[in-house]
């Protein structure tokens, strides 16, 4: 991050986070993601990670079985 990358990729970032913590993270990835253009791609199981993200993918047998824009918060 301290290089201000335009695009960050995380992989399960929440997984061993408690709920509260899972929540802040998320308002900063979205913070930073309007403030600085920063795009994230997240790849997870947790439902507070997708609640908080604008698009979703899920993908099935290494294909995408459906994807949905979500209303911003």
């Amino acid at each position: 991050m301290a290089n201000n990358p335009a695009i960050v990729l995380t992989d399960e970032s929440t997984g061993d986070l408690d709920s509260k913590s899972a929540r802040s993270l998320m308002n900063l990835v979205r913070r930073l993601n309007k403030e600085n253009g920063q795009a994230f791609i997240i790849v997870t199981h947790d439902p507070i990670v997708v609640d908080a993200c604008t698009r979703v993918y899920s993908i099935r047998d290494g294909r995408i079985e459906s994807s949905r824009e979500v209303a911003n918060h």
